[in-house]
């Protein structure tokens, strides 16, 4: 009878275990949860401004404006310059989760008018065109 609670219990410990360690963290999150943006300026090699996004009409800006992006995937690009801009992005997906984070540098492109923009945690490359890359300027350097 011991034998047989104890395997019981066991088993009990292990299914709750399992159960509780199922709810894994999306690897792709929905821009909808986009819920603030960290924006470091840079200007020569020094940081020059730290400005916090947070309002919703800009982010939902910022949404439209990110969802835009496209991407090239496997991409380990090097810039001949330092960043313009280093932008965190913040996604809840959980209320009782803590925030996801994710890191994109921005280079704002003078002859051209575009946007590069680098995701280094996937190795990918991403770019604006035009009217985009001026919507994201002006909401990032602007502020």
């Amino acid at each position: 009878m011991k034998k047989i609670l104890m395997n019981l219990s066991i088993f009990t410990i292990f299914l709750i275990t399992l159960i509780g360690c199922s709810n894994e963290v999306p690897k792709e999150f929905d821009l909808n949860q986009l819920t603030r943006v960290d924006i470091q300026i840079f200007a020569d090699e020094h940081s020059d401004n730290e400005i916090i996004i947070s309002e919703e009409e800009k982010i939902k800006t910022l949404r439209e404006v990110f969802a835009k992006i496209e991407w090239e995937q496997n991409v380990k690009a090097k810039m001949a310059r330092k960043e313009d801009v280093k932008a965190t992005l913040f996604f809840n997906f959980d209320k009782n989760m803590p925030e996801r984070l994710f890191e994109y540098f921005i280079w704002f492109n003078q002859g051209d008018a575009s946007v590069t923009i680098i995701d280094r945690e996937k190795n990918a490359l991403g770019t604006l065109e035009k009217e985009d890359a001026q919507t994201l300027k002006d909401i990032l350097l602007n502020d």
